[in-house]
């Protein structure tokens, strides 16, 4: 079976993997993947700075695939069926699993960061973790993933309608917070350093307020927009030390800040300005199964439009060569997805 194969940091092969062969357990299914989402989590393995990692590694979290073979009967699973995958992998025992959140598990296990994922033609995976669609396209379900990262964000925020909320970092998980903090009435703020992102936002997902903080003073812009109250809600989706320190000074008083992106170090903050305006932290760590059933179901009902996304492409043979090109800014990588 062909598959590509993170090596090391910054070197990919592709490698020659024996294919699932032996008996499939009552709770498992055999998956021909199609597609294979890149996300920030695969970017920052290939550059050496991911936690919770080692190489080799075969990544690939971001799945659409069919079912090829089920081990046993699943309730509205079956062969030939397209489907997202739930990468998160849960024991189901512990503190975390017990309370209803298997997204953060005391011994979680991710495809392709943990355990060896979606890059490679195919995947056993437990039945419990595929959420199937019969309308949407494999580029659609590859999507889900990274979609259910900011939908679970913007839950743990607990958004009101019309509150300002301020999104840092327009990239994949940052798109991500955007679409289901206006799906929630919220006014949304995007800033980044990057401005062609910003102008993706404005053009292609209609965000009212964006601020290039490569130009102008963000805590200004900010105060401008909100008329002086500050965002009540600021997300940080950049995974950058210096930005998750800097977010502190953002939002109003009584407000919430929510770390999307995960950094590999400390985040220092001043704690008499902290306290000062009550603030709350929040960590939002991957998404719940109820996630991806109500992705599926809002972008079959046309709530979520994924057309935008997707703005580069590949075939699994040519990722050693591409993907190195999708880490440059230049290349003005949205998101870039691999057909398997």
């Amino acid at each position: 079976m062909k598959a590509i194969r993170l090596e090391e940091p910054g070197r990919f092969a592709q490698v020659n993997l024996e294919p699932a062969s032996a008996p499939l357990q009552l709770d498992e299914a055999l998956v021909r993947v199609h597609r294979v989402g890149v996300c920030g989590t695969d970017l920052h393995a290939f550059r050496g700075n991911q936690p919770f990692f080692s190489y080799p590694r075969v990544l690939g979290h971001e799945l659409g695939v069919e079912v090829l073979d089920v081990g046993g009967q699943a309730e509205g699973i079956r062969v030939g069926q397209y489907c997202a995958v739930e990468p998160y992998l849960n024991c189901g025992t512990c503190i975390a699993c017990r309370r209803g959140k298997p997204n953060c598990c005391v011994k979680l296990a991710v495809l392709g960061v943990h355990t060896d994922g979606g890059m490679r033609e195919t995947l056993v995976v437990p039945i419990r973790k595929l959420h199937p669609s019969k309308n949407l396209t494999l580029d659609q379900l590859a999507l889900v993933e990274t979609l259910a990262i900011g939908c679970h964000a913007v839950d743990r925020a607990g958004l009101e309608k019309g509150e300002f909320v301020l999104v840092i970092g327009a990239g994949p998980i940052g798109l991500g917070v955007m679409q289901f903090a206006i799906e929630a009435g919220a006014q949304v703020i995007v800033l980044d350093i990057q401005a062609q992102r910003l102008e993706f936002c404005r053009g292609r997902l209609s965000v009212p307020y964006t601020i290039d903080a490569s130009r102008e003073n963000a805590l200004e812009a900010l105060a401008e927009i909100t008329a002086g109250d500050l965002p009540t809600a600021i997300f940080d989706a950049t995974g950058n030390g210096r930005s998750m320190a800097s977010a502190f000074e953002y939002p109003g008083n009584s407000g919430r800040l929510i770390f999307v992106g995960l950094f590999q170090g400390e985040v220092i903050f001043n704690d008499p300005n902290f306290h000062r305006r009550e603030l709350t932290i929040l960590a939002s760590r991957n998404a719940r199964p109820a996630d991806f059933s109500r992705i599926i179901s809002l972008i079959e009902a046309k709530r979520i439009d994924t057309s935008p996304w997707i703005t580069h492409r590949a075939s699994l043979s040519d990722v050693v060569a591409e993907f190195p090109l999708w880490t440059k800014p230049e290349t003005g990588v949205i998101k870039a997805m691999i057909e398997v």
